[in-house]
């Protein structure tokens, strides 16, 4: 049998610069994020009107949310594709996985009961859940040591793309009411078929190849000792924190503005798609100075902390109307694109060894889907009964997240991915 081919840089290597193939690898990987995000707005658009179609109550709503791409079947995805994906390889498990979320979306553009709903929800769930850890572990193992920030965080443009748009065809066939969201729907199935066809060119990681040529294993309890321990409380900390106010954000928005009246499903949608393409502008400059050295990154992580903070406090201050829901849009927005998603992603694959890296993502991105997951159960009737609830409570979260990411933040910009393993190694 011939030996497999190799993709990315090699282990330990000074590359500096981003080459063209990079990029496209880039590109390939990140998609797991545009679907990710994609099926969880575009279940959020459709929720109303499902509700509506089926005859759905409050808590099947929320039930609905908490199994789906946004929680508990996520997490379930996260926990067994991450260490798979360390114990068989990346290529093996997102060889597949797209294929079974192709279903599983296909199931809800179909749905004509609740059980087809439910399952196709949770279908999706798992497949992304399964595919991210492991999609995110390949960037940052082909990457460049100096520029590793920025190909991470290119992968959240594409988790704020897939939103912008889903959003955009929701709002252009809102006329439709069910059937333009079904068209929705069926839009990211052709997209994951796409994705999983051009992905079958990928290979293996070198950095996963000369790993286990090594014989070294690395079992599951060694995250749970020494400066693995210390990195999993980290990341998983600040991304469980920040996780319940941009999953809320992400889902609930369009549902929100229409229970609360503050507008109609045009309304929600736009005002959601207005907050991811804040979230794509201000990444892009993000990208430039993420790999600038430790201190530029805890100034902007900072700087984004305050201002998301500020964005939930505007609702306990003035009234919930579309000018409010504006500012919270914008703050959000910028103050999540600096101090969100994309610097968990990086960390998560800076601070953990090459047969960990996918364990631990898949472990506090599965753990952080399921607190998600049950607070989903609870926030269409906390929305009923008004909004200021909801933003105390996730000011609070954004203040743990904030305070956590600034005063912990380790030290690894700019280093290859061995030298931090041998620096974080005991002595």
């Amino acid at each position: 049998m011939p030996a497999p081919e190799v993709v990315g840089i090699s282990a330990g290597s000074g590359e500096d610069t981003v080459t063209r193939q990079q990029w496209k690898w880039s590109v390939l990987a990140g998609m797991a994020s545009y679907l990710d995000a994609g099926s969880i707005v575009a279940l959020g658009s459709g929720l109303a009107l499902f509700q509506v179609y089926l005859g759905l109550s409050s808590g099947a709503l929320g039930a609905l949310a908490a199994i789906g791409p946004n929680a508990i079947g996520c997490a379930l995805g996260a926990f067994v594709g991450g260490r798979l994906g360390d114990r068989l390889g990346r290529k093996r498990i997102y060889k597949y996985d797209l294929l079974v979320y192709a279903l599983g979306i296909l199931c809800i553009a179909l749905a004509v009961n609740a059980p087809m709903l439910f399952i196709g929800t949770f279908v999706v769930g798992i497949a992304v859940g399964a595919d991210v850890p492991t999609s995110l572990a390949l960037v940052g193992e082909f990457s460049p040591s100096k520029h590793r920030g920025k190909l991470l965080s290119f992968t959240q443009i594409a988790w704020n793309a897939g939103p912008v748009v889903v959003l955009l065809l929701a709002l252009a066939l809102s006329g439709l009411d069910l059937l333009g969201i079904r068209i929705v729907f069926l839009h990211l199935f052709v997209v994951a078929l796409v994705t999983w066809a051009m992905r079958r060119g990928l290979a293996e990681s070198a950095r996963w190849q000369s790993a286990t040529a090594k014989g070294v294993t690395q079992r599951f309890q060694a995250l749970f000792r020494g400066a693995n321990l210390k990195a999993l409380a980290w990341t998983g900390t600040v991304y469980l924190f920040w996780g319940l106010a941009a999953g809320t954000s992400g889902l609930f928005t369009p549902y929100i503005v229409q229970t609360l009246h503050a507008g109609g499903q045009a309304a929600g949608v736009a005002l959601s798609c207005a907050g991811f393409v804040i979230g794509i502008l201000a990444t892009i400059p993000f990208m430039r100075y993420i790999d600038r050295g430790h201190r530029t990154r805890r100034a902007l992580w900072g700087a984004g902390a305050v201002m998301q903070v500020a964005s939930y406090a505007v609702f306990l201050i003035f009234p919930f109307n579309v000018p409010v829901i504006v500012a919270n849009i914008v703050l959000f927005g910028i103050g999540s694109a600096i101090a969100g998603e994309a610097v968990y992603k990086i960390f998560s694959q800076e601070l953990f060894p090459t047969l960990l890296r996918g364990t631990a993502q898949g472990f506090t991105f599965g753990v952080a889907r399921t607190v998600l997951g049950v607070w989903s159960f609870f926030v269409p009737v906390l929305a009923s009964a008004g909004i200021s609830v909801i933003a105390a409570l996730l000011c609070a979260c954004l203040v743990i997240s904030g305070v956590v990411g600034f005063f912990f933040m380790p030290d690894t910009s700019g280093k290859s991915l061995e030298q931090i393993e041998a620096e974080r190694a005991p002595a």
